[in-house]
């Protein structure tokens, strides 16, 4: 498995499938996976002549378990580490949730030089949390109801959330699959407690709202519009507005796993915008 060996020695693994002379396609997972939830659209590409690289956050999947270092600036520094060594140019970078964070603030720290295109997915910025100024946002008591769950029952919590609000299998008719659950749970235990719980402050309270003005190439928005865990009227549809080359695509009826509910679709959506 390649691991690539960061400033302070900690090993980020990462994928890197498909041609390796095709037009290139990085993916940044949510909270608390690994670059295999993304394995459906990374294949769907890779099959299609791209090359597509997605790694594990640190902490997360194959990753260090570092104690510290669980914050966006961290995890963006990484990411340039990673990009620098394999050499991505003329890019295309998609992220999900908080891993829309990632690609948000990456985008905003490091300007847009490797990248030509952009696709966050249920993505949290501008901002999760309920504020004066952001009333849309979700209140810190339902954040800190997270933090209480993982140390009283980590392993209940992460059972909990895939089996309701993330994919959305709590709704009524909803066709539930019991092994995208697993895979939920099994991805999440393999992160490490406090990286999963840390990252929980970091993309709650992360304000990404700077970031998405200073992005200057097109950004595809892809949000569904019952995402119960990323509620689309504090995210997508602001993101949309924030950014100057924002596009939005809504999921009526989506959840916030689009890419593993409608993975047709949002394969597709991804395809038809690296063609154009």
């Amino acid at each position: 498995m390649p691991f690539l060996e960061l400033r302070d020695g900690a090993q980020l693994f990462y994928k890197d499938w498909g041609n390796p002379n095709g037009s290139i396609i990085t993916f940044s997972h949510g909270w608390p996976l690994s670059s295999d939830n993304w394995e459906n659209q990374m294949f769907f590409l890779a099959d299609r002549g791209y090359r597509v690289i997605a790694h594990d956050r640190r902490g997360h999947g194959r990753s260090t378990q570092t104690w510290s270092g669980n914050n966006m600036d961290t995890f963006v520094d990484d990411l340039e580490e990673l990009f620098k060594y394999l050499g991505v140019k003329d890019a295309i970078m998609v992220g999900h949730s908080h891993g829309g964070g990632e690609v948000t603030h990456y985008l905003g720290k490091y300007g847009t030089g490797r990248f030509k295109k952009a696709v966050l997915v249920g993505a949290v910025p501008p901002l999760m949390l309920k504020t004066s100024t952001n009333a849309e946002g979700t209140d810190k008591s339902v954040f800190d109801s997270f933090r209480q769950s993982m140390i009283q029952d980590r392993a209940q919590f992460f059972l909990d959330v895939p089996t309701g609000p993330f994919f959305g299998f709590n709704r009524p008719g909803a066709t539930k699959s019991e092994g995208q659950i697993r895979s939920w749970w099994q991805q999440g235990m393999n992160t490490s407690f406090k990286s999963a719980y840390d990252s929980i402050t970091d993309f709650s309270e992360t304000d990404f709202t700077e970031d998405l003005k200073n992005i200057d190439i097109p950004v595809l928005v892809l949000h569904g519009d019952d995402d119960q865990v990323v509620p689309i009227e504090a995210s997508g549809l602001k993101s949309a507005k924030l950014l100057p080359q924002g596009m939005l695509k809504i999921y009526p009826g989506g959840s916030h796993a689009i890419h593993n509910i409608n993975i047709d679709e949002v394969n597709n959506d991804l395809l038809k915008f690296a063609q154009s």
